[in-house]
């Protein structure tokens, strides 16, 4: 039996092992790119700022900042709110929804 991606994922214990294993996965765009939408999703549910105000930020298009809002709002996975709910339960600050 193959092991999927997420199977093998969940088997990592911390940070340290994640950053290990992404860097050998993805190209460094690809991990700026997945930094820039968690900063963008992030953003995005403090609810302080803009679209634009957001991409001027963190370098990304307002396109990009659009595509992760309609993710985190609309689409059906919900992987950005999950992040977000438990982050901000790890941290102790309630995240918006």
């Amino acid at each position: 039996m193959t092991t999927t991606l997420s199977e093998a994922l969940l088997t990592l214990k911390n940070a340290a092992e994640y950053e290990k294993v992404l860097r050998d996965l993805l190209t460094p765009q690809e991990i700026r790119v997945m930094e820039e939408r968690w900063r963008i999703a992030q953003m995005l549910d403090q609810g302080e700022k803009s679209y634009r105000e957001i991409a001027a930020e963190t370098g990304a298009s307002v396109t990009t900042v659009g595509r992760v809002a309609r993710f985190l709002r609309d689409e059906p996975y919900q992987g950005y709110r999950m992040l977000l709910d438990r982050t901000a339960k790890q941290t102790g600050k309630k995240a918006k929804k």
